[in-house]
């Protein structure tokens, strides 16, 4: 039960950490991004659609590049246009919601569920995606710290007008941040779907809103980030081994996941020192 239980937690982890990376992207460049829900649905259902068409290659691709380009629309709506971060993301995920279940009718003639879809790899351990994680938490860690690109984007979050003055292109730099969000949480979508080998209507399910709470926990850096990701993964995984030994309290069981992000939220967001400029208009 403990070795099952290990790797339903890495599994679930996958789209957590992709997300959360990419909230990571954003936030350090002064974007809140609550968008990261809707981000992961559209990279689930182009993921479907794509592999669908062509195969899993075009799946990660196209669940990339529709995810990317929501992401430029939250980006140009916070950025450009000043708009509030919170109330445009939440309108990305609406948008999010209502566009993948119209697509769904229109592709696949059906409200809940495409077709099934190919997978990747025979378990977890031996899904390219699990290792291009952990691969993308690294290169995440090196261009925020060691990167020119990384400079900017923290100077973008913590100190824009500093950093306008020095001749950053400022606003550039912010947008670059939300869409390199966009595409890792469309990678994180796409394994949603890939794992699951079909898309399902609200696949989603709360998860980018989870992967902010583990943003804001791991302290808006990739490896306690992703280190959080793998808490929330295993309160996931626990309750979906509980239900089967629990039957009679599905519910409570349930919520199990949500209650943690509750509790690590109220005990350590008051700790956390986000980005200076975080949420600026």
């Amino acid at each position: 039960m403990i070795g099952t239980l290990l790797l339903q937690t890495l599994a679930l982890a996958i789209p957590y950490v992709l997300a959360a990376l990419g909230g990571v992207f954003s936030e350090r460049g002064g974007v809140i991004n609550i968008a990261l829900e809707g981000m992961l649905l559209t990279g689930a259902f182009f993921a479907a659609l794509g592999a669908h068409a062509g195969g899993t290659t075009l799946g990660l691709v196209a669940a990339v590049g529709a995810s990317a380009a929501l992401a430029g629309l939250h980006g140009l709506l916070c950025v450009r246009f000043r708009a509030d971060h919170v109330a445009a993301g939440l309108g990305i995920n609406l948008l999010a919601s209502g566009l993948t279940r119209f697509l769904l009718m229109a592709c696949f003639d059906s409200a809940s569920n495409s077709p099934m879809l190919p997978g990747m790899g025979q378990g977890v351990l031996a899904s390219p995606m699990l290792w291009g994680t952990i691969i993308l938490v690294a290169l995440s860690h090196v261009a925020l710290a060691r990167t020119p690109f990384g400079l900017r984007l923290r100077a973008a979050g913590e100190h824009p007008q500093a950093a306008h003055s020095l001749g950053v292109p400022v606003d550039r730099v912010k947008i670059c941040g939300v869409i390199a969000s966009g595409a890792l949480a469309g990678l994180g979508g796409a394994f949603l779907a890939l794992d699951n080998h079909q898309f399902t209507a609200e696949m989603s399910a709360g998860r980018g809103y989870i992967a902010l709470a583990a943003v804001i926990f791991g302290k808006w850096r990739p490896v306690p980030v992703a280190a959080a990701c793998l808490l929330f993964a295993f309160a996931d995984a626990l309750q979906i081994e509980l239900q089967a030994v629990l039957s009679g309290y599905k519910q409570f069981v349930q919520i199990l996941p949500y209650a943690l992000t509750l509790a690590v939220l109220a005990g350590f967001i008051g700790r956390s020192r986000p980005p200076a400029a975080l949420g600026a208009r």
